[in-house]
């Protein structure tokens, strides 16, 4: 490893008697954790995670100090893991990273081999985190729900929190894919434009999505719904979904929790899908990023969908995107 690497920049959180805090440290190699990969880190991103693990409230962070950053892309420096030499070019997300082990927001990022994925063909690392947990978990949905059985001729796909990092992702994946795509935001009056450049078909408020609270079913609107949000408001799309369709459920900045009966699964036969993009098994993590490389890369995200920053920028980002400010995707250049 070349000397200048011994020490580097990373944002830290830290949490002791003097409080709750964060900010860029220069850190050395010393303080990296275990791991029998050391990746130079050339970008990260930011997703609803961390800006909850840059939260005393966040409830992410188990142990300080610490570096979150739930994604990663960079070189390989050091390797003594099968898999990986000195000068592949990698990526992380998932098991863990960010949130029990030091993260992405770090020059250098020490990790488990068996969480690395080759970078496809058709991605360089800043596209990767353009893409992103966001990304990836939109990709797991959009996925899931053609696995259902979904297809653009059952009809329109709604999707929650368009504006968000999954949203827009999911938005753009499924248009291309030749789906009618509806879009949901709190966001119409300034985002709208934007959303249909991605390929949505048509933009509407949340308030325009939510079914009527008497009655245990409504009308059917939707063939399928990607859901980042989750929240009280999933009761009411069950009962909007078509027979046989399916809700692909990977979020809660609505809520952990909702209400709901039966009647959509017993009736209608709706699926209620779970997404899980942290413990993924590894075969099928490589081939949705290939996907992802391919015929699925978001190609209008990544054209102009994009915010660039540098660690010094994070705090506000962060607390942006807990107050719901984001809009598309931002990426943290380590350099």
């Amino acid at each position: 490893m070349v000397t200048y690497m011994n020490s580097f920049q990373a944002f830290m959180i830290r949490k002791d008697d003097q409080g709750f805090r964060s900010g860029v440290e220069t850190l050395n190699i010393d303080q990296l954790p275990e791991g029998d990969v050391t990746v130079e880190v050339e970008y990260s991103s930011v997703n609803y995670k961390d800006g909850l693990a840059n939260s005393s409230e966040g409830r992410i962070v188990k142990s300080y100090p610490f570096i979150p950053g739930i994604d990663l892309a960079g070189t390989v420096v050091e390797s003594n893991h099968p898999r990986f030499q000195s000068g592949d070019v990698v990526l992380c997300t998932g098991f863990g990273l960010g949130e029990v082990h030091f993260g992405g927001y770090s020059r250098l990022a020490r990790v488990s081999g068996d969480w690395l994925v080759s970078l496809p063909q058709g991605l360089n690392s800043k596209e990767a985190m353009g893409i992103g947990t966001a990304g990836f978990t939109a990709a797991l949905s959009v996925e899931r729900l053609i696995l259902n059985g979904l297809t653009p001729e059952r009809g329109p796909v709604l999707v929650t929190g368009a504006t968000g990092g999954v949203g827009s992702v999911a938005v753009n994946i499924l248009a291309q894919l030749g789906f009618e795509v509806v879009a949901s935001t709190g966001k119409v009056d300034t985002q709208s434009e934007w959303l249909q450049q991605l390929g949505a078909t048509l933009v509407v408020s949340r308030e325009e999505i939510i079914a009527p609270p008497k009655g245990v079913l409504a009308k059917e609107r939707w063939a399928g719904v990607v859901d980042p949000v989750g929240g009280s408001h999933l009761a009411g799309l069950l009962k909007t979904v078509q027979y046989g369709g399916g809700v692909a459920l990977s979020g809660l900045t609505g809520g952990g929790s909702f209400e709901s009966t039966v009647y959509p699964f017993i009736l209608r036969g709706i699926q209620l899908l779970g997404i899980d993009s942290v413990y993924c098994p590894m075969e099928h993590r490589q081939a949705i990023w290939t996907k992802l490389g391919a015929a699925w890369k978001p190609v209008k995200v990544l054209e102009g969908g994009i915010t660039e920053i540098s660690l010094h920028e994070l705090p506000d980002v962060l607390e942006n995107i807990l107050q719901g400010g984001a809009v598309g995707r931002t990426v943290v250049k380590l350099d």
